[in-house]
């Protein structure tokens, strides 16, 4: 048995087996207990992490600012960086450790379901020299491979969608709120092509693998409620969104005042428009001067008052 099956697939088999004892028979279940085993042992990366990235984010602005100084010299842009990192006590390299060491994991649990759950014959046939002499796991074998809907071997196309979807709100929760064109272009780039990448990829490999997935993003965005003391750019979005109801409301509002005035200057335009019978001319061109006047008066003193839905409108 070479390294690999020995240090890291034969534990993850036997692990997913003797869980999945205690768990109903249920290899989803398993999955789903797995995943929070595993991320739960990496909170403190998974911490580490987020406040590398806060801090990157913080940075931006300095780093936007050496770009422009040593556009034209790239070695001295590089040093200057790196003196920036040194002095704030960031690591770049510090935001990406928690997903590069779940890349083995990924791997190993893929196989993992393959073996275990007996997809071919063969893997079937090939279990037993990954299991260790335990009474408790003969018993426990044939797998269920069957939970909720969808068979955990096959691809299924929802659960690769909510592979996309939780891993998106993940991501937007992070993404920091930049005014830059180009740094705003950036960060929507990277918020859209990871949960694109990894709900296709998700068609095409075990929903196993997927739910493992589903479960540490939702496992993420607990912890980046609790780091970042919010929804971060979740809450942002819903503001945006609240902002916008509440300024066409109030535009809609100075549009019915602007249309009330208007019906009255059109009432004050139509009225007294001919003499009446037995009045002298000049008599009503008096009087209708008069009119006009008080309406007149009237309506600044309409607009007086309602100078906030003018303001509005503009």
């Amino acid at each position: 048995m070479n390294p690999w099956d020995l240090i890291v697939m034969q534990p993850m088999i036997n692990v997913l087996i003797v869980l999945s004892h205690y768990l109903f028979s249920s290899f989803g279940l398993t999955i789903i207990a797995l995943t929070i085993i595993i991320r739960g042992s990496m909170y403190p990366l998974t911490v580490k992490q987020l406040r590398s990235t806060k801090a990157m984010q913080s940075l931006q602005p300095k780093l936007a600012e050496l770009q422009k100084k040593y556009a034209k010299d790239k070695s001295k842009l590089a040093r200057e960086q790196m003196r920036m990192y040194k002095e704030s006590g960031v690591s770049p390299a510090g935001c990406a450790v928690p997903m590069l060491i779940q890349f083995p994991i990924w791997i190993a649990l893929y196989q993992s379901i393959i073996r275990a759950l007996g997809v071919t014959p063969e893997d079937l046939l090939g279990l037993s020299r990954y299991l260790w002499s335990w009474p408790i796991l003969y018993s426990t074998l044939p797998l269920n491979s069957h939970f909720l809907w969808f068979d955990l071997v096959s691809p299924n196309i929802p659960v690769a969608v909510l592979v996309g979807v939780t891993m998106w709100l993940s991501q937007k929760m992070v993404t920091p709120a930049v005014t830059d064109p180009q740094q705003k272009a950036q960060s929507q780039m990277m918020l859209w092509m990871m949960p694109l990448l990894f709900g296709f990829i998700a068609m095409s490999l075990p929903s196993g693998l997927a739910l493992y997935w589903i479960v540490s993003n939702l496992f993420s965005m607990a912890v980046q409620y609790s780091v970042i003391g919010g929804w971060g750019g979740l809450a942002r979005g819903g503001a945006r969104q609240a902002g916008g109801r509440e300024l066409r409301r109030r535009i809609s509002q100075a549009e019915e005042e602007t249309t009330k005035i208007t019906a009255a200057e059109s009432d004050i335009t139509d009225s007294g428009s001919a003499p009446k019978e037995g009045e002298d001319e000049g008599e009503y061109g008096v009087k209708r001067q008069l009119r006009r006047g008080g309406h007149t008066a009237s309506l600044k003193s309409i607009r007086r008052h309602s100078g906030k839905g003018k303001g509005h409108r503009s």
